[in-house]
């Protein structure tokens, strides 16, 4: 829809190269298995596949593939059959947002019910199960139009980040990486002076810092063995009410002392503003905080567990601790849940709220009512 996919795997594309060397026309009725189209002749295998990569959005394309009949042939052996016998023999269930097409959820063990996660009644009409994140809430309650087009249709024009996205994606990116080799020291023992290449040198340079900043209060650092780490792990529930499938993705989940550590890191150029609720500022800690008070991610000893907000800046670093099981805390998380989700949860028209989110909107050219209005 927009830009070259470009983190399809090696085995998905020779399992499409294969499909395309072997496979026959089929065509199929709604929810009916594909049947082969019958024609006068049979079909001949071609000497050649060329799959292709193309950028609906910037109009760029790579090629993916060029092989001839003996190297398709080759990489589906070497590729494709292995592939398919792990798929078959995979028995874990992997809740996701792929939840909402399945018809086998009503039955599965997983995700993890949470009665009225959301706090808001079932729309009127029957709905298509959906997904959502905190993310998604906040999109939404800024512009429904833009939520619907870049979170659901997935369509939005190539726009060039801002420096201090670039710069928090990139440190996000390398702790990310850093938190999933780290030791028993945590970050402590890491080098600072990195080099990012893709930020200009003054934002590089405050990357660097944050980076610093981060080594005095990595959770990591000191844990005991045999405590659990997971870096961004996908936390997912069902709230059977809306017949929605809640996401959330933590930075990072830790075990610590039989409780559970939900940490959420934000590299900020300025600090947290104190003049507004810390839940309403960052719906995605209110989110954690109703998912661990459900139990999620796995229970644990409750007066152990907790949320953590890590703010990184340039000139320092401040850690901000929730207690998801306090009851006014509680009552807090499911008031701005709420609050975003009650209008989503009923929408069907997704009409565009027009203002400042508009400057650095996606879809702002196809916006009936955007800045961008009449042109072409």
């Amino acid at each position: 829809m927009n830009s070259v996919k470009e983190d399809r795997s090696t085995e998905e594309i020779a399992a499409i190269a294969g499909a395309v060397h072997w496979g026959v026309p089929a065509v199929s009725a709604f929810a009916s298995p594909y049947e082969p189209v019958r024609t006068a002749r049979p079909r001949q295998c071609p000497e050649r596949v060329r799959i292709i990569g193309v950028g609906c959005g910037d109009g760029e394309f790579r090629v993916l593939a060029d092989w001839n009949a003996e190297e398709i042939e080759r990489r589906h052996r070497a590729l494709v059959v292995p592939a398919v016998g792990r798929l078959l023999a995979a028995t874990d269930l992997t809740p996701g947002s792929d939840c909402k097409g399945c018809a086998a959820l009503l039955g599965c063990e997983q995700p993890p019910r949470v009665p009225d996660l959301l706090g808001v009644p079932g729309p009127a009409r029957p709905r298509k199960r959906r997904s959502v994140s905190a993310t998604d809430l906040r999109v939404y309650g800024a512009c429904p139009a833009r939520f619907h087009m870049t979170r659901v249709l997935y369509t939005r024009e190539a726009r060039p980040e801002s420096p201090a996205i670039r710069r928090g994606r990139a440190v996000d990116d390398l702790l990310n990486e850093r938190h999933r080799a780290a030791g028993p020291r945590g970050c402590r023992d890491l080098p600072v002076d990195v080099d990012f290449p893709d930020l200009e040198p003054e934002e590089a340079a405050n990357a660097r810092r944050m980076l610093d900043r981060h080594r005095a209060v990595c959770p990591l650092a000191g844990l005991p063995p045999g405590e659990r780490v997971l870096v961004q792990p996908r936390i997912t529930a069902y709230d059977a009410a809306l017949d929605v499938v809640v996401i959330a993705d933590p930075d990072l989940l830790h075990t610590e002392h039989g409780g559970w550590i939900w940490r959420e890191t934000k590299a900020l150029s300025r600090g947290v503003w104190e003049g507004r609720p810390l839940l309403e500022t960052y719906p995605q800690l209110a989110l954690a905080v109703l998912l661990m008070a459900a139990g999620l991610p796995g229970g644990g000893g409750r007066a152990r567990s907790r949320v953590e907000l890590e703010v990184l800046r340039g000139d320092g670093v401040s850690i901000e601790e929730i207690d998801p099981f306090d009851p006014p805390t509680i009552d807090q998380a499911r008031e701005v849940v709420s609050s975003l989700a009650k209008e989503w949860a009923v929408d069907e028209t997704y009409v565009p709220a027009p203002g400042r989110v508009c400057v650095d909107c996606e879809v702002a050219r196809w916006c009936p009512e955007g800045p961008e209005k009449g042109e072409t």
